[in-house]
């Protein structure tokens, strides 16, 4: 029977919360504040995760949180049903927590499964060990959700497609399962109610590890707005071509983005994350100070990119065992004492590490260079493959076969030029295999990281009682590596020979370059990596993730979280205390029992949505607008971009209605009324200069235009590619930055847009003349409302409270700076769209129309 706390999968798929009966011996309650909890969570029992404040622990905590626990279990040899439980030193997990170093203070907990299954009976005694005896909390799973999600979603569609394989076929990666994403979600799920039984989501630190756990994030997030969440992906992410393939794409990218800092291993893979978030969710990032940064919802979410490393203590400690030497003694005299040299490879027996390529290479190595043969041996420690499935099958059966062939073809007595390894081999063993290898080779097809170069290159460096056994004496390490350009491990390794390990020919070339190479170009690249791979262990790089998640995650406090959206949809704005929704009927109030009203209204994105392809005004705007400009005590005005031409013509019906048009360049009170110009008349000669480089790169970018106003000149690229059309955006700018510098001219870049204008010309020059105007005339407005939605308008924004707190301002007046959207701003109020925005000048309009009464 299984446990009941695990039992509703039909919720869990759906995304609803479990109710979890507590354990008689339960998991301790370590939440103490109630009232971080999300509004919008649907949880009825509440209390279940939070106790009295006389439990508060002060102590700050990582919860780290992946698939498998750093834990080895097994039933005890007496024939009971009690189980022994140990570390797992290989689990990088563990490695983490023992060289964080300057976390020493901080408690680490590990929420993950157990390689093996335990009975529902059994449950509630292993959590309580586990977490009283090593702070692990253990997630149970039934086996057959296990399977369909670990085998099924993580290792059959997800791992496949992150490895670059598209599910052409069901026997390529195998063909997107709707029920396997349902396992998923509910896997995701269960750990986040496990993360809850033990949670202090004011002071601890969440730290979510690799693919298995990418939608893990929403369901935390729901619950506690405010949480501290870093997310790392092992594995590499696929370009955006191949991420897009996959039907739920929109629902990982949304997930993901709920973590404050979300590390990969190298730059390509965060660069293909960050396209996806472009393409897919139209997300810009940029870089500030060095950090990358994504704004999501008022949120910058923070991308990390860091290699992971090795755990240099445990490593040396290994290399200091006397088995480990007893080993390397016994390889020396099967190898080095008979005259042959080791090529090494150790690979996980599955479709990506390119072993069968590795071995052809080997073929060809031995028919190109003869003088090779019965000197030079491979041997290929196959660890075992991680996932089940035909492919795996093929592999082995592939590599076996060729193994059979070239030790057919060129072994003779005495001699196997390809030694196959399948049996599991301790670590020791493997270290011992490191050290004899002359060479090393890493030929994988497509891999996140594989940390067995620097496994190597530390194992080369050795120590005082190897070098004996090697007879080295005084002489200088050396080691050579033979990389392939598609592992996450190469870009830190500039002194391995990379390859394409497609390239059979490459791949020979390296080998055999790695073997005439002269001993001192080794033995430099040999010092160049292990500096390299000493300094950036694994404690570098969980102390530099944890800091950048501190870092992220700093000014939680004092901002307002507040959840929207439905099930993978779901996402929080986070914005500043003084940041408000601006509330209609509070307006509506305001602007009844106001007399002298100025009403500052921004066109594009603002009374009409950036999307429509029509952007001239509907019956309906003009309506609306002449109805406000007909109430004596309003001045409405437009401050548009556009240029005046195309705001005359659309707005010729609106008598009344002022127009500030080119950011405020030009000026008219009324229709009828002249234009004036709010800045110097400007010699537009410097277009000369600008037009042909916009010309270029209008030519070069499909989708991109010129738009040319009597004062400016705007370069759009709304609809060109939004990789490159933002790439070019930025060589566009700096290179009008360059050819301009004389000129009296400003360069910016908008949404979508680079613009040329007139120096000193900005929307909150209108603002400041108008406001100072009315003041002058001693008809000092009562009632501000000032709606924009980009960077432009923040300048009016910023003018409109400039103006409004001088002393010549009156004393209650009403201000109402409004941005569109919740995002960063110098406006204190905010409206979603443009529906809300057309709505409450519809309700303002409403109120204008109605008689007077005395």
């Amino acid at each position: 029977m299984v446990s009941r706390s695990y039992s509703n999968l039909l919720d869990l798929a759906s995304g609803d919360s479990l109710s979890f009966e507590h354990m008689n011996r339960r998991i301790p309650r370590i939440m103490t504040v109630a009232g971080l909890i999300s509004e919008v969570d649907d949880d009825e029992n509440v209390d279940s995760v939070c106790s009295d404040p006389s439990s508060s622990v002060q102590t700050e905590r990582i919860i780290i949180v992946a698939n498998q626990l750093p834990i080895k279990a097994q039933r005890k040899p007496d024939g009971n049903k009690n189980w022994f439980f140990t570390w797992d030193d290989n689990s990088l997990l563990l490695q983490l927590k023992d060289e964080l170093g300057d976390f020493d203070d901080t408690e680490v907990i590990y929420v993950g499964c157990l390689k093996e299954d335990v009975h529902p009976n059994e449950q509630d005694e292993v959590s309580q060990i586990l977490l009283e005896t090593f702070k692990c909390v253990p997630t149970f799973l039934p086996s057959d959700l296990y399977t369909r999600y670990y085998h099924g979603f993580c290792k059959q569609q997800l791992w496949p497609l992150f490895h670059y394989m598209l599910p052409l076929s069901p026997e390529l990666g195998g063909r997107f399962n709707r029920s396997l994403w349902q396992a998923y979600v509910s896997v995701n799920k269960i750990f986040a109610d496990r993360i809850m039984e033990v949670i202090n989501p004011e002071d601890d630190y969440v730290w979510i590890n690799d693919y298995h756990l990418m939608v893990l994030p929403t369901f935390l997030r729901k619950r506690f707005n405010r949480v501290k969440l870093g997310f790392f992906l092992h594995s590499p992410f696929p370009s955006s071509e191949i991420y897009k393939t996959l039907p739920t794409r929109e629902e990982l990218l949304r997930a993901l983005l709920n973590s404050d800092l979300i590390g990969f291993h190298t730059f390509d893979y965060a660069r293909h994350f960050l396209s996806c978030c472009s393409r897919m969710l139209g997300l810009a990032y940029e870089s500030k100070r060095g950090y990358i940064g994504i704004e999501y919802y008022g949120r910058t979410v923070s991308i990390k990119i860091l290699p992971v490393g090795i755990h240099m203590g445990q490593l040396q400690s290994v290399l200091s065992m006397p088995k480990t030497e007893e080993k390397v003694c016994e390889l020396v005299k099967q190898f080095s004492d008979q005259g042959k040299t080791m090529l090494l490879g150790v690979d996980d027996m599955d479709i990506f590490k390119g072993i069968s390529l590795k071995l052809l290479a080997m073929e060809q190595l031995l028919i190109q260079h003869p003088e090779c043969q019965g000197k030079v041996v491979l041997v290929q420690i196959a660890n075992p493959a991680r996932g089940k499935g035909k492919d795996v099958k093929e592999v082995q059966a592939e590599t076996k076969a060729t193994v059979k062939r070239i030790n057919e073809t060129f072994g003779k007595p005495g001699y196997d030029p390809v030694i196959l390894i399948e049996e599991p081999l301790r670590f020791y063993e493997r270290v011992a295999y490191y050290v004899v290898a002359e060479c090393c080779l890493v030929t994988a097809v497509r891999d996140g990281m594989n940390l067995i170069p620097y496994e190597y290159i530390v194992s080369r460096q050795g120590n005082e009682r190897l070098d004996k056994v090697l007879e080295l004496g005084s002489t200088p390490k050396k080691s050579m590596l033979v990389v392939s350009e598609f592992i996450g491990c190469s870009p830190s390794l500039s002194g391995a020979i990379r390859v394409n390990p497609w390239n059979i020919d490459a791949v020979v070339d390296a080998m055999d370059s790695a073997l005439e190479m002269a001993d001192s170009e080794k033995q430099l690249r040999h010092e160049k990596h292990y500096r390299y791979v000493s300094t950036h262990d694994v404690g570098y790089w969980a102390r530099s993730f944890l800091q950048d998640l501190e870092r992220t995650c700093r000014d939680h406090v004092r901002r307002r979280w507040w959840g929207i959206g439905f099930g993978l949809s779901f996402r929080v704005v986070a914005l500043d205390p003084n940041f408000r929704k601006l509330s209609m009927e509070h307006i509506v109030l305001v602007y009844k029992r106001t007399k002298t009203r100025v009403i500052l209204l921004d066109y594009d994105g603002t009374l009409m949505p950036q999307a429509s392809i029509d952007k001239s005004p509907t019956n309906d705007c003009i309506k609306m607008l002449n109805i406000l400009c007909r109430d004596k005590n309003n001045m409405v005005f437009l401050v548009s971009a556009r240029s005046r031409k195309t705001l005359t013509e659309w707005f010729s019906p609106c008598e009344n209605l002022g127009v500030a048009a080119e950011h405020g360049y030009f000026l008219r009170l009324k229709r009828d009324a002249e234009w004036e110009m709010c800045g110097p008349t400007t010699d537009c000669s410097w277009k000369q200069i600008a037009e042909p480089v916009m010309k270029l790169y209008t030519e070069t970018t499909d989708g991109s235009t010129i738009e040319d106003k009597e004062t400016s000149l705007v370069w759009c690229y709304e609809d060109a590619d939004p990789d490159f059309g933002s790439c070019q955006a930025k060589e566009l700018l700096d290179h009008l930055e360059s050819v301009l510098a004389n000129e009296p001219v400003t360069v910016k870049s908008g949404q979508n847009v680079v613009e040329v204008k007139p120096q000193g010309v900005s929307k909150g020059l209108v603002a400041k003349r108008l406001l100072s105007t009315m003041q002058e005339k001693g008809m000092t407005p009562d009632f501000v409302l000032c709606v924009g939605d980009d960077r432009s308008d923040e300048d009016m924004f910023e003018a409109i409270t400039s103006c409004m707190a001088s002393p010549s301002a009156a004393p209650r007046a009403e201000v109402f700076a409004c941005t569109v959207g919740r995002k960063p701003s110098k406006a204190k109020y905010y409206l979603d769209d443009t529906a809300e925005i057309v709505r409450l000048v519809q309700g303002l309009a409403s109120v204008s129309e109605q008689p007077v009464l005395f």
